[in-house]
């Protein structure tokens, strides 16, 4: 059975998925063991990082030096039904759209792509210490195939360690394992190449969203207040959301994700449901997203080309509730999420912090906030003056994508 980086050699020629560790000099799982020492010099990269979510595509050249920098970056809105709950459903219409996107040529064509769907898998594994690469290598395709709700014959795997840890039983070997479905990365894989880009390697969304947002002096925007000044303890666990055309989740311990889970839900599917309940189409309806403020009454939406005999009044209420119902959806399966997490004897979570396009809505963090009953940040990557066309709630897993390491 092939591996991740296997596979990557033999479909795109590059390497593979990366972890989100300060410890890796590289964007890729590395056979054999050893730390790196982070270069302090900014370093640009000449890999792009791409984010393709239902309903948009995100293109990004970033560097990092502290924090991550968006160089440049272009983005597109995606036709209806070429990607949904993160899976490719045209290839065709995906090869258009990034052709497009790449035209101008101010881009590099070298691509890594990120990939957040039902079939993708991360799953942390307790085993004996074992030192040598092979031996650990066997033991973690042997124990994967207990913990892996797929036909590994039929998946590409990876893995990683994250060191050894005490435990009653005595000393055990803790190893991320990701397993992603072959037929959908192969499928995305040769859109791309179709395109006339030159995939770099395969990542999950989740992880890049981690590098992304992980340093300690990216913006943050605290919601709830403390006029205290009480310096707040250090989180030992952070929970990151990334709503956009669906929602990304992850639980990580500094830069190590524990835990990842694509939710139910996100901005493509409620402007699917307002597009439906008011006759209009996907643009349309994202306008109307656009100009509701969850955090005031409704207020008339006339401007957005809607059926002219409903009042307006009535659409500005309607969009509300509707947003107002997706988030209660959001909230609900990210809860469910935690519990799960529990379950699986994760710890609790010390911290929220949420990103991507549901911070352009004004008032979806409160309502989200509320809705979770814990208090959450907002944070967005910085951008150039090169890449401020495009805003930057929606290129966090793109940049995310092109950087190669990150501060711890």
């Amino acid at each position: 059975m092939a591996s991740l980086k296997d596979f990557a050699k033999m479909e795109v020629k590059a390497p593979s998925l990366r972890m989100p560790s300060a410890k890796m000099p590289s964007a890729k799982l590395r056979r054999g063991g050893g730390t790196h020492t982070r270069s302090k010099r900014s370093s640009g990269s000449s890999t792009v990082g791409l984010d393709i979510q239902p309903g948009y595509v995100a293109a990004v050249q970033a560097r990092a030096n502290g924090s991550v920098v968006v160089q440049r970056a272009v983005g597109l809105a995606l036709p209806p039904e070429t990607v949904r709950e993160g899976e490719l459903l045209d290839e065709n219409l995906l090869t258009e759209a990034l052709r497009e996107l790449f035209q101008d040529g101010k881009l590099p064509r070298r691509v890594r792509l990120g990939v957040a769907n039902q079939r993708t898998v991360l799953r942390v594994l307790e085993l004996p210490p074992i030192e040598d690469r092979k031996a650990l290598d066997a033991a973690v395709r042997f124990q994967a195939q207990d913990h892996m709700p797929m036909p590994l014959a039929n998946a590409v795997l990876d893995f990683q360690p994250l060191g050894i840890v005490g435990t009653p039983a005595g000393p055990r070997q803790r190893v991320v394992v990701v397993a992603a479905q072959r037929d959908m990365v192969e499928r995305l894989i040769k859109a791309v190449q179709a395109a006339g880009l030159r995939p770099a390697g395969v990542d999950l969304s989740a992880f890049a969203m981690i590098r992304a947002l992980h340093q300690a002096d990216a913006p943050n925007d605290r919601l709830d207040s403390n006029a205290g000044g009480v310096e707040e303890a250090p989180a030992s666990s952070t929970l990151y959301l990334n709503v956009g055309g669906l929602t990304n989740l992850a639980i990580a311990e500094g830069l190590e994700c524990r835990f990842t889970r694509m939710v139910s839900g996100g901005l493509e599917s409620i402007a699917s449901e307002l597009a439906a309940r008011h006759s209009v189409a996907l643009p349309q309806a994202r306008e109307l997203m656009g100009a509701t403020d969850l955090s005031s009454e409704p207020t008339a939406v006339a401007e957005t080309a809607v059926d002219p005999d409903v009042p307006v009044d009535y659409v500005g209420a309607d969009v509300r509730a509707v947003l107002i119902s997706g988030v209660r959806e959001i909230a609900g399966e990210v809860r469910n999420s935690l519990d799960f997490h529990r379950s699986q004897g994760g710890g609790e979570v010390s911290s929220v912090v949420l990103s991507g396009p549901a911070l352009e809505i004004s008032g979806f963090p409160q309502a989200l906030e509320a809705e979770l009953g814990a208090p959450l940040s907002c944070r967005r990557v910085q951008t150039a003056a090169d890449a401020e066309s495009v805003p930057a709630e929606r290129l966090t897993i793109a940049a995310g994508l092109a950087i190669e390491e990150v501060a711890a």
